[in-house]
């Protein structure tokens, strides 16, 4: 599959591209399509519009968006990485860019992760341009871990550079209370738990803790998987609960853009 990229419907133009390298204001969404269709369209076009709102205080439909989807996919792309941008335009005004590549999954291995003292402004925001985050990420690669894991400079931890993290006591899942973006994995999961006999919380998690939990894992727009170690710490594998969350996120519906 070659990159599209469409922006307000139609192919995007040198001249919209060069525009659009010059406008870093903005917010996205970023999801995996499968046969035409997205878990969690309605949170992600939540994400979308409830960020237009606080950035440039204005709506956004959400049928455009679905259209805007629809029309960069085509009638033969099913399996796509899709991402959405509402940015501002250096000229003025909002435009909506689309971006279609293949499609990517989750690791199917353990993740090792590196805690880094790093924490993305406006963090309940998914904006553009966080030049921290993607420096962690590629520093966390080097020494050959999977992921950085973000942290305050006393060790309280929020999430992954492009994850969230999920703990396990062997009673309830807990998620770390601390800025941080709710993704959209992390919701659908918060969304059917108690039908599987799980309880969620939020509290503050700090590295210091990490040897008190029985499991870890990660979650983003390509799936969840589990965390074997954090920094020297090892992280038991708990192989029920991840045949849980497996089934849980396997059992929500898959959303048309229609």
């Amino acid at each position: 599959m070659t990159i599209r990229i469409e922006i307000d419907g139609r192919a995007a133009t040198a001249d919209r591209l060069a525009v659009a390298a010059l406008g870093q204001y903005g917010h996205f969404t970023a999801m995996q399509v499968r046969g035409a269709a997205v878990r969690g369209l309605d949170l992600h076009l939540t994400r979308l519009a409830t960020a237009n709102r606080e950035l440039f205080g204005t709506p956004l439909d959400p049928d455009t968006i679905r259209s805007h989807i629809r029309h960069a996919l085509g009638s033969e792309t099913r399996d796509a990485s899709v991402r959405v941008y509402v940015q501002e335009s250096p000229t003025g005004g909002l435009y909506t860019m689309v971006t279609v590549r293949p499609p990517g999954d989750m690791p199917d291995t353990a993740q090792r992760l590196v805690s880094v003292p790093y924490q993305r402004s406006i963090a309940h925001v998914k904006h553009t341009g966080d030049f921290g985050q993607g420096y962690y990420g590629r520093l966390a690669e080097r020494q050959e871990y999977d992921e950085a894991l973000l942290t305050t400079p006393d060790g309280v931890i929020s999430e992954g550079s492009i994850t969230n993290i999920g703990f396990f006591t062997g009673a309830e899942i807990v998620w770390p209370d601390a800025p941080m973006l709710a993704g959209v994995t992390m919701q659908l999961l918060e969304r059917h738990l108690p039908k599987a006999g799980l309880p969620a919380l939020r509290r503050q998690v700090r590295l210091t803790d990490l040897p008190g939990f029985r499991a870890a894992f990660v979650t983003n727009s390509r799936g969840i998987a589990p965390v074997r170690q954090i920094d020297e710490t090892v992280i038991p594998a708990d192989h029920g609960l991840m045949s849980t969350l497996y089934a849980i996120y396997a059992s929500v519906p898959w959303d048309t853009f229609d």
